[in-house]
């Protein structure tokens, strides 16, 4: 039988390596000029890694990765569901933190084999 121990080391690791992405996508997004407001903003058990902000552009950011190509790209891991979810984070921000009079966009990062990849507007916002 497995040990649990290894399980939870390796999702240690596994959310280390998830920050340090998220990271070069914050850095990334600095670089372009862009104000970094929250990182791993949460409403329950949903996220969004980065919510960045550039004049009247308030842009929530999806970071994945992956260390080859061999299960596809990492951008295919934000499917409809995860589209669902990441609207729904984002209207619960917009309510909470009372933001309105903005343009939104909803980026996705990738990274493969350590390579960044950005696709601005790369979904619509289910019913916000």
């Amino acid at each position: 039988m497995p040990s649990s121990k290894k399980n939870s080391a390796d999702r240690t690791k596994n959310v280390s390596i998830g920050r340090s992405y998220e990271n070069l996508a914050a850095l990334f997004f600095e670089q372009h000029g862009f104000e970094i407001l929250r990182r791993n903003w949460r409403a329950g058990r949903k996220e969004i890694d980065l919510i960045v902000k550039k004049d009247t552009l308030l842009v929530f950011v999806e970071v994945k990765a992956s260390s080859s190509d061999k299960f596809g790209h990492p951008s295919e891991r934000v499917d409809n569901r995860k589209i669902a979810n990441l609207t729904e984070v984002a209207r619960q921000f917009l309510i909470t933190e009372k933001i309105s009079g903005v343009d939104l966009r909803f980026d996705v990062v990738t990274f493969v084999k350590g390579k960044l990849e950005h696709y601005p507007a790369a979904f619509e916002a289910t019913e916000m």
